[in-house]
């Protein structure tokens, strides 16, 4: 009863195949093999236009040299208070930007408020070099505690982007697990509500590693070949991972695997909300899902085999009682049914 994360399931059989089928033989390096080529005109199909997409091995790095792509001096990225990209990156950010900071913004269940963003754009007056200057904002779809944003809500964010002059980053690590809840395209969730760009993530949905940057205007990524060379991020052997987005897109394969690892969140809400020992935080609409119930009853569940993380609640969160602890589950593509109910039998006898 794997429920720890998504980065812990393997990949997904297709994928595998199509590195091993790939892996004989002599291809061109550095991006451009004929499968390199191929999967980035998939992208361009993908969001419906022409656009820059780069190959890079982790979401730290995919994140971290989208804001290092627009960055200024005494730069500052504005992101929600408790942004993956704040929170978990352990200063990847900063470090690839040169300096660069993250400036965090409030928002209730893990989403950055239009009217919270304004206000504290504020804070940075042009004429006061000494706070520095506003450079990028940057989301996350779905949010570090698996909820998602409307294209109302994106598009909000995205008008004051504009009033002010400043690029939308969307942190997508797991954008196909947002996409097929919403029930749109990526299109849909990205340019046309006005992102800019995109950290496009493969890995935690069946790839190897796998995660892509993508810029809807080209035009605006004519640095990110040298940034991502010194920051050690160009693969010489790219094809490895132009291989698992090949497979991974290739018949919506990638929207199968998060429509089965959100209908598994989902079965697995189905058990909470049946159970008077656990009770969800809010109602996931991803594939993460997070539960109140008694430290000793996390720890029994964790003695029988369930592997899940204990979690610090948001600071929008009602407080819990001492006596009682916050916990992330999630599932994956390679969650089992067989594993949501033997789990369900472990809560029934809590």
């Amino acid at each position: 009863m794997f429920f720890a994360s998504d980065n812990w399931a393997g990949a997904h059989p297709d994928i595998t195949a199509n590195i091993a089928a790939n892996a004989g033989g002599f291809a061109a390096s550095y991006g451009a093999s004929e499968i390199d080529k191929k999967v980035e005109q998939r992208f361009n199909e993908l969001f419906e236009r022409e656009v820059a997409v780069y190959f890079v091995g982790t979401g730290t790095a995919a994140n971290s040299l989208a804001l290092a792509s627009v960055n200024r001096p005494g730069g500052v990225s504005l992101c929600h208070r408790e942004a993956h990209v704040i929170e978990d990156e352990c200063g990847a950010p900063e470090y690839f930007t040169g300096g660069a900071r993250l400036h965090p913004v409030d928002g209730a269940l893990g989403k950055m408020e239009p009217a919270n963003l304004r206000k504290e754009l504020k804070r940075f007056n042009p004429g006061f070099i000494h706070a520095g200057q506003p450079m990028a904002v940057t989301i996350t779809q779905a949010t570090e505690i698996g909820t998602l944003y409307t294209l109302d809500e994106i598009a909000a964010i995205s008008a004051i982007c504009r009033e002010q002059n400043l690029p939308l980053h969307l942190d997508g690590a797991r954008f196909a697990n947002a996409l097929v809840t919403l029930g749109v395209t990526p299109a849909e969730m990205t340019w046309k509500q006005g992102v800019d760009i995109v950290s496009f993530g493969g890995t935690k949905n069946g790839c190897w590693c796998a995660e892509a940057l993508v810029f809807m205007n080209p035009d605006q990524a004519k640095d990110l070949p040298f940034i991502r060379k010194r920051a050690a991020q160009l693969f010489s052997k790219t094809r490895f991972i132009a291989a698992q987005f090949d497979a991974y897109l290739k018949d919506d394969l990638w929207l199968t695997l998060a429509r089965h690892a959100n209908a598994m969140t989902g079965k697995l809400a189905q058990t909470i909300n049946g159970s008077d020992k656990v009770k969800l935080a809010w109602q996931p609409q991803a594939n993460e899902l997070f539960a109140i119930l008694k430290k000793s009853d996390s720890e029994k569940l964790k003695a029988q085999g369930a592997v899940f993380y204990d979690w610090n609640p948001p600071h929008s969160a009602d407080p819990i009682a001492e006596d009682e602890t916050f916990v992330r589950l999630v599932t994956s593509f390679a969650t089992t049914e067989a594993e949501i109910d033997q789990f369900s039998v472990l809560i029934k006898a809590l």
